[in-house]
């Protein structure tokens, strides 16, 4: 079976209403065939999760790891600047290796509800994300423009909090989603592609 680490910070870890973290939940019913492994830590910004990394995400052998930051990075009251954040970024798609990496830009955030955050800030750290992938050859999702350039993209942000950044239900949906579809390319393009693979790639392409 597939193992997938999904590493990041609460946008990964939050239950939102679900019986276990609502992004690795969606994704075991999206893809029964894999083992997802929830590594998200709410708060964590890049500095304090590499400090986990490798119990949290190297120990799992997994074969694919989600790398999601950046919400926490860009806050003011906890600032990693754009530098270090790169460097850090780039150190966990390397050590996991670039080909396993699926490296996620941070989601936008309702500016009326978050004095710490703007979309500007997050805009120049979704650049840094897509930069690494580029340079190290990593898997990427621009999950900030997915979301962003959605005119009722405000209403995906909208979860239990209700605070411009956790995001509920749609939020879920939509991340779940990307990952999945990436999930099912990168096999796709695998010589040892699995018929459940072919068939849920075939449902996703009928669904767009």
């Amino acid at each position: 079976m597939t193992t997938v680490v999904c590493f990041g910070d609460s946008i990964t870890a939050r239950k939102e209403g679900n019986p276990s973290p609502a992004l690795t939940y969606k994704l075991a019913q999206k893809l029964p065939n894999y083992n997802f492994i929830n590594a998200g830590v709410s708060g964590n910004t890049t500095e304090q999760a590499i400090e986990r990394f490798a119990a949290d995400v190297i120990a799992k052998k997994p074969d694919y790891v989600t790398v999601l930051f950046g919400s926490n990075d860009s806050a003011t009251y906890r600032l990693v600047d754009l530098e270090l954040f790169k460097r850090n970024i780039t150190t966990f798609a390397k050590v996991i290796g670039p080909s396993k990496t699926i490296l996620i830009s941070p989601p936008p955030v309702d500016e009326s509800f978050q004095e710490n955050r703007t979309n500007e800030s997050l805009l120049q750290y979704t650049t840094v994300v897509r930069e690494v992938a580029e340079e190290t050859g990593s898997h990427y999702i621009d999950f900030f423009t997915a979301m962003y350039s959605r005119e009722d993209y405000k209403e995906l942000l909208v979860g239990e909090k209700n605070d411009g950044l956790h995001f509920g239900e749609a939020g879920y949906d939509m991340l779940s989603d990307l990952i999945a579809q990436k999930l099912i390319e990168i096999n796709l393009n695998h010589p040892k592609k699995g018929l459940l693979e072919k068939v849920i790639g075939l449902f996703f392409e009928k669904e767009k």
